[in-house]
């Protein structure tokens, strides 16, 4: 069974009803998706500021919508602190850790290659663990956005 989604390609379903499309796709990308979101030990504070910021950096208007106000606000953002995300170095806000994820978030966007500081400064604030959360977030919110648009996807109207 195919979706008739691809016969124009602007759209206003959901990235979730265009990945059914492809089923093996679709299921694998819903469990990773899921996993990455809500199983991880990174704070919902921290995924949701690391999430914005690659939406900001890969000028994604999808993720930027989905997660603003939202899913920021339910993670404890305040509307002044997502938009402080787009020049977050100027900022007054975010906890040096925080600010150390969103280096990491700017150089794994930007450059791919990682530099031994940024990733030293990483390790001074999160354990092996929550590394590999954090690099698959920034990986996985980068992979999205270049999927959502290269297929056009804008989100359902309100």
């Amino acid at each position: 069974m195919t979706f008739p989604l691809l016969s124009s390609r602007r759209t206003h379903l959901l990235s979730a009803v265009m990945l059914l499309n492809a089923p093996p796709l679709a299921e694998s990308w819903f469990n990773h998706s899921n996993t990455v979101r809500w199983k991880t030990m990174l704070p919902g504070r921290l995924r949701e500021i690391v999430i914005i910021r690659v939406g900001h950096l890969t000028k994604s208007q999808y993720v930027l919508r989905q997660h603003v106000p939202s899913l920021a606000i339910a993670d404890g953002l305040s509307l002044e602190e997502c938009d402080a995300l787009s020049d977050w170095r100027a900022s007054r806000f975010f906890t040096a850790s925080e600010r150390a994820a969103l280096c990491y978030a700017d150089t794994m966007t930007l450059e791919i290659a990682v530099p031994d500081a940024v990733f030293a400064d990483v390790k001074r604030h999160f354990n092996p663990r929550q590394i590999v959360e954090l690099t698959v977030l920034v990986g996985t919110y980068n992979m999205n956005a270049r999927v959502l648009q290269a297929l056009q996807l804008d989100l359902e109207p309100s």
